[in-house]
């Protein structure tokens, strides 16, 4: 018997299983981030991650960051890297210095790499360069195959608007295919209403489309808010299952779960409205290991799934241990009681 994926009764934490020491994707050379699989037509597993070198130090995400891809037999790994599939193509381009947050995709056949990119001035800092940061936009690339060629577009996905949540800048984009076959997008806002350079405030916003590649509309409502806090969430995941659109996103503090720092689970009957679900925690900010060992660590998001036959079988993490050392987990999960 499956999972009971409905409002009333989902508790996505009890599905979640002791990860494998395979199942930790990291580089000696380069910081890991992000981590988004797709399964092929031969049953490989491709993960698309962001990485940049550690020379540059944590905060070069925003100026260095690339996209590149893993392969593996299965989506817990191990992976072993594969190629670069997003580099730099030079500051004139709206992403043209830095490719960050993938999110893969495949509809009808054709694969679709969701993203975040920016261009700047190309200087990695000890602290965020707010130029990078504060021109970072939404944009896909498709493919026939994984492994490419990429097809990359002249223009972002999703632009920014004055007036709307939006102002400032987007990134951290997820899209699922709706119940009638359109596309229905969630990507972070940020707002110029407050102090710059950050500005906000933080909120996500829910764009649709007839077509993978767009053009998406957007509702100006924003999603995922809790009253009297500017920030409250990020890196949202979305999907539909058993008649129900579903999401974890991080909790910035525990605003959802009362668990601190830690993923929390979403549903809405439309994509457009969203509830807390009736079990709100997914994970604390730590990984338990096949041996039994609990890692606490500094940080746990940018969550992702894998599916099988439209089943959820892995959580995929960004992992950032206490030393500053960072990797991509894959988490199985329990797919029946």
């Amino acid at each position: 018997m499956k999972n009971d994926y409905s409002p009333s009764n989902l508790d996505f934490a009890s599905l979640i299983q002791p990860s494998s020491p395979t199942g930790r994707f990291s580089d000696p050379d380069y910081f890991i981030w992000c981590g988004s699989v797709v399964e092929d037509d031969s049953g490989k597993w491709h993960l698309f991650y962001a990485r940049w070198l550690r020379c540059f130090g944590f905060q070069a995400w925003v100026t260095h960051s690339e996209i590149a891809r893993a392969v593996a037999d299965s989506p817990c790994g191990p992976f072993r890297h594969e190629a670069v599939v997003l580099p730099a193509r030079g500051a004139e381009f709206w992403d043209g210095l830095c490719t960050h947050n993938p999110t893969i995709h495949r509809f009808d056949g054709r694969y679709y790499l969701y993203y975040t990119g920016n261009t700047g001035d190309g200087v990695p800092t000890s602290g965020l360069n707010w130029t990078h940061r504060n021109n970072q936009r939404v944009g896909v690339a498709a493919a026939t195959r994984p492994e490419g060629p990429w097809e990359r577009f002249a223009q972002p996905l999703i632009d920014t608007t004055p007036g709307l949540a939006d102002a400032l800048c987007c990134n951290n984009p997820s899209i699922t295919r709706s119940f009638d076959g359109s596309y229905l997008m969630v990507y972070k806002a940020i707002g110029d209403q407050g102090e710059l350079p950050f500005g906000g405030p933080v909120v996500h916003l829910v764009a649709t489309s007839a077509s993978p590649t767009g053009p998406f509309v957007k509702h100006p409502q924003p999603v995922f808010l809790k009253a009297g806090v500017s920030f409250a969430a990020e890196d949202p995941f979305i999907w539909t299952q058993d008649g129900c659109y579903w999401a974890i996103v991080k909790d910035m503090g525990g605003h959802f779960t009362h668990a601190g720092r830690s993923l929390a689970l979403f549903t809405s009957k439309d994509g457009f409205d969203w509830q807390l679900a009736a079990h709100p925690l997914v994970a604390r900010t730590e990984i338990r290991w096949a041996d039994g060992t609990l890692e606490t660590l500094e940080a746990l998001e940018r969550p992702q799934l894998a599916f099988r036959s439209g089943v959820p079988i892995a959580l995929l993490c960004a992992a950032q241990m206490r030393d500053g050392d960072t990797f991509n987990v894959q988490i199985p999960l329990r797919t029946s009681r």
